[in-house]
């Protein structure tokens, strides 16, 4: 019997690693935008919505999906999560905080993301 309950914990140890190594697996293909991927020249808003499109393109449910659209963008800044652009341009800065708030607001609604962001945007602002 001993010998039952022994051989019992090393599968279980096995399926662990194995369930530990498939998970790692899974969260290894997640995409996300590294801050060294984001250009460091000022975009226009086309050129932002191309650059989201294109980095998170795996995580499309279907192939014309729009990960960030122009609307979006407008959105956030009149709601004043987003700063508006400088002369119809976005710096790298812009690109950050709308990757923090494209991640956020699959799990946070939106007046919430507003209080996480406020203290990165006020510097923005009170420039």
């Amino acid at each position: 019997m001993a010998k039952d309950s022994d051989n019992k914990k090393e599968n279980i140890g096995k399926k662990d690693s194995s369930f530990e190594d498939l998970m790692i697996n899974i969260l290894r293909k997640i995409d996300y935008i590294k801050l060294e991927d984001i250009p460091n020249i000022d975009l226009y808003m086309d050129q932002v919505t191309t650059f989201v499109d294109e980095q998170l393109a795996s995580l499309k449910r279907f192939e014309d999906d729009k990960m960030l659209t122009k609307t979006m963008i407008n959105n956030y800044t009149k709601s004043n999560l987003l700063p508006p652009s400088n002369k119809k341009k976005y710096s790298k800065d812009h690109m950050i905080l709308l990757i923090y708030i494209y991640y956020l607001k699959s799990v946070l609604p939106i007046s919430d993301i507003k209080e996480i962001i406020n203290p990165l945007t006020d510097k923005f602002y009170s420039l």
